[in-house]
């Protein structure tokens, strides 16, 4: 989901878009703008109906970090972005019936301490999580 593979790639919004054509033009449910990591860093969460990706956009990082799934990462010199937010597919959702089913509680969730490790536990638990998680 949040895996340092996908982000050493520092794919913002728009690559992500143009990776896939069916991205853009999809309706999108959003579900929540203010989950937080161990860190305090802040992550958005969206559902693209159309390809039934649930992604994440992170705003970026300090210059070390450790990630929801316990790695450490380091930024070094000005090979990493500063600015923007960063995208990452945190699993594959067929239907917003099993979107819903997978996220049950996010509402109360999101607003934790944390919250990321709450939406990892989940998507892992329920066999959905990308394979990089």
């Amino acid at each position: 989901m949040l895996a340092e593979a996908q982000y050493d790639g520092r794919m913002d919004i728009e690559q992500f878009y143009d990776a896939d054509p069916r991205r853009r033009p999809s309706t999108e449910v959003e579900l929540g703008t203010e989950w937080r990591d161990a860190l305090g860093v802040r992550y958005e969460l969206n559902w693209i109906v159309e390809t039934g990706e649930l992604y994440t956009m992170r705003e970026p990082v300090p210059p070390e970090w450790q990630d929801p799934f316990g790695g450490i990462h380091v930024r070094s010199g000005d090979s990493a972005p500063t600015d923007g937010m960063t995208v990452a597919v945190a699993a594959q959702i067929p239907t917003r019936e099993r979107l819903e089913e997978v996220l049950s509680g996010w509402e109360k969730a999101v607003d934790g301490p944390n919250s990321v490790s709450w939406l990892v536990d989940r998507l892992r638990e329920s066999g959905v999580a990308s394979p990089s998680s």
